[in-house]
């Protein structure tokens, strides 16, 4: 019966609208070509002329998505034919509009996003005139195309980075949801103010809108639009400098986005990949995965392949770099690239190439041509990426550098880093602070080569603190209250208590740490935004140190190509020392931490203490010669604050032979000891004492620090939760805590003290509004830190320390329970008795080092 065919079609239409809503072109496609088919039998009506234009302008935008644009146009003109055929003019001007809007997507998806606002303008002005003419017969319907036109255009307006009328289309957006009551539009106008937030650079505010989106996402179970908004919040993350963040998220996209057969979305994924590869300096694989996605962008038919490019080429041409063969067709491929990118209005990244360009000239020695191409780079817009920026200062000094100007070369450094900070200065959570230091990294190799070169000790220091450690530079702002954060704090915490007794259980926890990972994820996520920094302080200049040391010495190491040096600050004075090959004693440093590990059980049989120990003592003397020995000179028998990098952080110093008994504070800057130590002596007034679960020795621990500090609070047992004790921290002078603890490689926020509901995870932190001043962790590895790129160390004490705690004194390998409870008696008698951290550590450690080892972080 024909209207029953024609009916028919209406429902296959709207199946179709759905999966291409989800995109799922290919079953959208089905669903659709059914639909014209029905369409077909009933009779030539009005109704089945606009039924069958609803059915091809849709079928146009799938067709788009699988074959690219040439066959994406042809089904467009079919339906625009076939509105000629159509009496009322209202309804001409309404489908013409809606194929507009179609085309303007497709367009948009081929990576013209300019050109695709011109085609959504056109429907949004129809459509606004009909409203302003007859409000009252705008009906759901209407409101619904409009309001994705404008969503749409709001996309694309971002793209070309017009901020203002992109975010007016957007607010206009949620206007018309909560008028039309259609609460489905919210998380597509927060994913797309996301975008418009990334693209002008306000990376924080990015990131929480797609969270915002990516939780009704989750919650309405969407993973199919969850991965699509993945994409653009890796992007983000690169932005910043998350790679590893970024990866989890392409990770978590790619399979969804294959099993629902997804077109170009599985080739951005590999785009951002290779992006996420470049930045960890993973050239092979960057240029394989940019590779792979260049080509299917252009099988595709779209200009995007431009992006994949242009990683690919950086790829290239960092790898040429490398090994000093830079070939002229190479740089003749950045130029006609960026002629490319510029013909299609990426105005940014046609620089990007040109930068490209110009430093492989510089390293080829063409320094005028480089010249001449860095006249066509001006400078960088108010909406520049982060990462173009520091590259175009990075190309700046190296080209002074090669015309004999290290004093310029020095200047375009400051300058980055400048701007690096300001960078910094917008953005919340320790982690967001740390990823940055990435985009720094060539420059602050650059500058720190310059300073060794030249011998200049007081230069190199001042670098040294310039680029290193950022992180803890930020005074803390009082912390604000954060529900939604603390659920998923408590929800980590009692997955992770459930995995434990289903494990001593033998129950299976396969589903529950799958659970631990989203849950883990989610807290991170929201942390980056529950804690704002205050201003930061001012880079620590050498003459405030050299006051507020007195008669201590300050070293700090420094690794640049491939040597280790160290800056030394004593008597006054400040020098500089070379101490050879840095391989040799990051590779002892790496040695000597698993060594300690393995001689921690407080049992171990008498043997296999003695093969380790002597390992152990091999190692010490080893990094005892190659760092401390050829100090001794400058160091004398001083009081020391050691300024670690990257391996030697885990170094605990007391059991180098030549440090054996000696106080030794550890600082992850010269500029954060100052602050610490400028916060006066930590107090014993309020003491708190905590002791947590499955300690051996616990209660003979706990017992006699209780004759040290006879007003100390104790929580013990069923009182020692991670709630209480989160309390009790809160304003206290002296926090004594007897508990297990483990470092969270991958996730440094997440190490842990165990409580008796479960871990106390360093994510927690953030929260307290007076954070304690003086921390012991009596327990494994919590002064162990994931570090970053400039020396930017995440770990839980070092979350302390960066929270406001001036002195933590923790271990970096793991200790056994009995010499923990016997080191930390004799640290708490050094202490009542008056003795600073860093002296009552000492005389603690000299007894048994290579079983006691801990650090005093912070202020000594």
């Amino acid at each position: 019966m024909p209207a029953r065919a024609l009916e028919r079609a209406r429902e296959l239409y709207l199946r179709g609208w759905n999966e291409q809503a989800k995109f799922r072109f290919p079953a959208a496609i089905k669903l659709l070509k059914r639909a014209l088919a029905h369409a077909d039998r009933s009779d030539p009506t009005p109704e089945r002329t606009e039924v069958r234009v609803r059915i091809l302008f849709t079928l146009g935008l799938c067709v788009g998505e699988t074959s690219g644009m040439d066959a994406a146009r042809q089904v467009f003109d079919s339906a625009r034919r076939e509105i000629t055929t159509l009496l009322d003019p209202k309804l001409r001007d309404q489908l013409n509009g809606s194929v507009d809007s179609n085309q303007g997507l497709m367009v948009m998806r081929m990576g013209q996003p300019d050109q695709a606002v011109e085609w959504f303008s056109r429907y949004i002005n129809f459509a606004e005139r009909e409203m302003a003419a007859a409000p009252e017969s705008v009906d759901a319907g209407f409101a619904q195309r409009l309001m994705s036109s404008l969503l749409n255009r709001g996309f694309a307006m971002a793209a070309v980075r017009k901020r203002a009328p992109a975010i007016a289309d957007l607010e206009r957006v949620l206007a018309l949801s909560r008028e039309h009551d259609q609460p489905q539009w919210k998380p597509f106008a927060a994913h797309a103010l996301g975008n418009v937030y990334k693209q002008s650079g306000e990376l924080a505010e990015a990131l929480r809108r797609y969270e915002e989106a990516e939780r009704i996402f989750r919650a309405d179970d969407q993973p199919a639009l969850l991965a699509r908004l993945q994409l653009d919040q890796a992007e983000a993350m690169l932005m910043i400098g998350l790679s590893d963040e970024a990866g989890k998220h392409l990770d978590e996209a790619l399979p969804v986005m294959r099993k629902e057969k997804f077109g170009q979305e599985i080739a951005e994924v590999e785009m951002f990949r290779a992006s996420a590869a470049l930045l960890d300096d993973q050239l092979d694989l960057a240029r394989r995965m940019a590779k792979r996605s260049e080509r299917k962008l252009i099988r595709r038919g779209s200009t995007w392949w431009m992006m994949a490019g242009l990683i690919e080429l950086w790829a290239h041409g960092r790898h040429a770099m490398h090994t000093r063969r830079i070939s002229n067709a190479l740089v003749q491929k950045a130029l006609t690239l960026s002629a490319e990118l510029s013909a299609n209005h990426l105005v940014d990244e046609s620089r990007l190439a040109l930068l490209l360009a110009a430093r492989l000239e510089i390293r080829r020695g063409r320094l005028a041509d480089a010249e001449e191409l860095l006249k066509k780079v001006p400078g960088p817009r108010a909406v520049t990426p982060l990462d173009h920026r520091m590259q175009r200062r990075l190309v700046l000094a190296e080209l002074a550098l090669a015309k004999g100007s290290r004093r310029a070369a020095l200047m375009h450094a400051r300058q980055a880093f400048d701007e690096l900070g300001r960078v910094r200065d917008q953005l919340g959570g320790l982690e967001l602070v740390s990823a940055t230091a990435v985009h720094g990294r060539e420059l602050s190799e650059l500058a720190i080569k310059l300073a060794l070169e030249d011998a200049d000790a007081r230069r190199l220091f001042a670098w040294l603190e310039r680029t290193r450690a950022q992180t803890y530079r930020y005074e803390p702002l009082e912390a604000t209250d954060n529900n939604e954060v603390a659920e998923r704090i408590t929800e980590v915490r009692n997955l992770s208590w459930a995995i434990l007794r289903h494990g001593l259980s033998g129950q299976p926890t396969a589903e529950l740490r799958g659970k631990l990972v989203k849950a883990q994820r989610e807290a991170n996520r929201l942390g980056w935004h529950s804690q704002r920094w205050g201003k930061p302080r001012p880079v620590a200049g050498i003459a405030e140190v050299i006051a507020e040391l007195g008669q201590r010495a300050m070293v700090s190491y420094v690794v640049s190509g491939g040597e280790m040096a160290a800056v030394v600050v004593a008597g006054g004075r400040v020098s500089l020392v070379r101490l050879g090959d840095a391989a040799e004693a990051l590779e002892s440093a790496q040695k000597l931490h698993f060594d300690l590990n393995a001689l921690a059980p407080d049992h171990l049989p008498p043997p296999l203490v003695q093969v380790i120990g002597a390992s152990a003592h091999k190692q010490a003397d080893r990094l005892d010669a190659l760092l401390i020995k050829p100090l001794t000179h400058l160091i004398g028998d001083r009081e020391l604050v050691m300024v670690p990098t990257g391996e030697l952080y885990a170094v605990p110093w007391g059991v180098l032979p030549s440090l054996h008994g000696r106080p030794v504070a550890t600082a992850p800057s010269a500029t954060a000891w100052l602050a610490a130590a400028q916060a006066g002596k930590p107090k014993t007034d309020r003491v708190l004492v905590v002791q947590g679960p499955g300690l051996l020795f616990g209660h003979g621990e706990v017992d006699k620090l209780a004759t040290y500090h006879a007003n100390a609070t104790m929580l013990s047992g069923d009182t020692a939760t991670a709630a209480e004790v989160m309390a009790h921290l809160d304003g206290a002078d002296l926090v004594h805590v007897a508990a297990h603890g483990e470092h969270e490689i991958e996730n440094a926020l997440f190490s842990r003290l165990e409580l008796f509901d479960g871990p106390l995870f360093a994510h927690e932190l953030g929260r307290l509004r007076n954070p304690p001043a003086h921390v012991v962790l009596a327990a494994c590895e919590l002064a162990l830190n994931r570090i970053r790129p400039g020396d930017e160390a995440l770990g839980f004490a070092g979350a302390m320390l960066a929270g406001g705690t001036r002195t933590v004194v923790a271990a970096a390998s793991k200790v056994g329970d009995e010499a923990s409870a016997a080191a930390m008696a004799d640290y708490h008698r050094a202490l009542v008795a008056g003795a600073a951290p860093a002296v009552a550590l000492a005389e603690a450690m000299a007894k048994d080092p290579f079983r006691r080892p801990f650090l005093c972080l912070g202020s000594g």
